[in-house]
């Protein structure tokens, strides 16, 4: 597997850290990623995880642009002042911040969702309303519109 897929939820420790699931921790270890760039989603209360690679996209995109921009400005504003790097430890944990417990509302389970070449953390209770609204939402367009 080379790509983040599905959900699991997981309990914080007393600790305050939480496992990554196993085959997450496999897509991380295939793609040799040993330090995570977190940042806050710009769109749901999330938090997305990947690889430098992840950065170094937002950072391409942002090169695409006027440096003084709005556009730039605004991207730079949400991929820095809103990113952290972060590690897991030994056995595969993630320390679950303020940083993460502010924006998410996460208290003590961590829903994992997999986004393709990343990966989210979500409170378990917004993420199953907000994967229950998309699939709504889908529902109401009918299969295969835009």
């Amino acid at each position: 597997m080379n790509r983040f897929l599905s959900n699991a939820t997981n309990r914080i420790d007393a600790k305050g850290r939480v496992s990554v699931p196993s085959a997450f921790r496999a897509v991380l270890a295939q793609r040799d990623v040993r330090e995570l760039y977190c940042f806050q989603d710009f769109v749901f209360p999330a938090i997305s995880v990947g690889g430098p690679d992840l950065l170094d996209r937002f950072e391409r995109q942002i090169a695409t642009e006027d440096p003084f921009s709005p556009e730039a400005n605004e991207m730079s504003l949400l991929i820095h002042g809103g990113g952290v790097f972060m590690r897991l430890d030994s056995e595969g944990r993630l320390m679950v911040t303020d940083f993460i417990r502010d924006y998410t509302g996460i208290t003590t389970d961590v829903t994992f969702v997999g986004r393709a070449d990343h990966f989210q953390l979500w409170a378990p209770q917004t993420f199953e309303a907000m994967q229950a609204a998309a699939r709504t939402e889908r529902r109401l367009r009918g299969p295969g519109s835009k």
